[in-house]
């Protein structure tokens, strides 16, 4: 970093010589904004706004979230509120509600992330259609992402000595054959149980891999370590990679796949090595969502980490009966820093935590 870039590094962000240097960038982030929340319009969807502030901010084990009080007037001890990880609960209560087509820019919230493609506060473009598979929504997220580069006159994404070319069609590629592909690993012998998932077999396959395993390390930990140094470094290579169908211990909200249990209808999709977008076919099943989330909470009591309360009232929706349908979380931040070139998420947002 040069002498003229660090100083404008450690300059508040409404110094004007900051603020001009990222101009160009945030006039494109409206620029993109516009021309997704058009296509959503010309496609019959509705634009809403879900509140921020939420009793669960979203359980998975991995997130944290920032904690507030809520004191109704004359009152003492007041209620313990999130601000939201993701306004994935609301939206689809929306749906329950007898909403098909809808979509937001929501501001979303997770605590101890930061770094060159995290930012504590930022901006989640998420949208949730009725009748759509989740391959469907996939789809529908490679067109926003070719509308975007199209709009501000990008073909190639260029970080970090990687190529990734926007103008062809996205290269669909399962989490199974991922792992065999770049880890030389069968995932699937390690889900004989998919419920009870084999961390043993897992760590011997790691370690023949090549990849350092830790003690307490349980299948899932096994796998993000395996993911981070193995898989993700080689996705969004040349082409954007679409990687679906993941294993059902990292299911979250999505459905098992009908013909084969041990994985469900989930993906995401990157870009130079980078997650862009995340999405579910949708889970209907309220007994089984309950299963995953006290599954989780357990998760974080084992990292003596106290867990997060269940929204019974996102469970009550689900038993009401939640339309078949898909989901799709895209890290709109993350698509600006992208097409814009911009060395950090930062750069790309209007007023960034110092």
């Amino acid at each position: 970093m040069n002498d003229s870039n660090q100083k404008l590094a450690q300059s508040p962000w409404w110094d004007s010589d900051l603020v001009a240097h990222k101009l160009s960038g945030l006039k494109n982030r409206n620029i993109i904004s516009a021309a997704l929340r058009e296509w959503f319009i010309e496609h019959e969807f509705t634009e809403v706004e879900t509140s921020y502030l939420q009793l669960s901010p979203g359980l998975e084990p991995h997130l944290t979230a920032f904690e507030t009080k809520f004191i109704e007037p004359f009152e003492e001890d007041g209620k313990t509120l999130f601000l939201h990880t993701s306004p994935e609960y609301a939206m689809k209560k929306l749906l329950v509600g007898g909403m098909d087509k809808i979509f937001q820019f929501a501001r979303c919230f997770r605590n101890c992330e930061r770094s060159a493609i995290h930012h504590p506060e930022f901006t989640m473009l998420e949208w949730y259609q009725t009748s759509e598979s989740f391959l469907e929504g996939a789809l529908s997220a490679e067109k926003l992402i070719k509308i975007a580069a199209n709009t501000v006159g990008v073909d190639t994404i260029q970080r970090n000595e990687k190529n990734c070319d926007l103008t062809k069609e996205f290269c669909w590629l399962t989490v199974q054959h991922a792992f065999d592909l770049y880890a030389a690993i069968d995932l699937r012998a390690t889900l004989e149980d998919p419920l009870y998932p084999n961390a043993v077999l897992f760590e011997r396959l790691a370690v023949e891999a090549g990849v350092r395993v830790a003690e307490d390390d349980d299948w899932t930990a096994i796998f993000d370590r395996i993911f981070l140094e193995k898989i993700e470094p080689n996705l969004g290579l040349e082409v954007p990679t679409i990687l679906y169908n993941w294993p059902l211990p990292l299911a979250a909200l999505a459905k098992p796949l009908k013909h084969d249990y041990c994985f469900c209808e989930r993906f995401e999709i990157y870009v130079a090595g980078i997650e862009l977008a995340n999405g579910f076919g949708e889970l209907t099943d309220a007994r089984e969502q309950r299963r995953r989330f006290e599954a989780e909470q357990n998760i974080k009591r084992k990292m003596a980490i106290k867990p997060y309360p269940i929204d019974e009232e996102f469970l009550t929706a689900l038993e009401i009966g939640l339309p078949e349908s898909a989901g799709v979380a895209m890290g709109f931040d993350r698509l600006v820093m992208l097409l814009t070139g911009a060395e950090e998420i930062q750069d790309v947002i209007w007023c960034p935590m110092k």
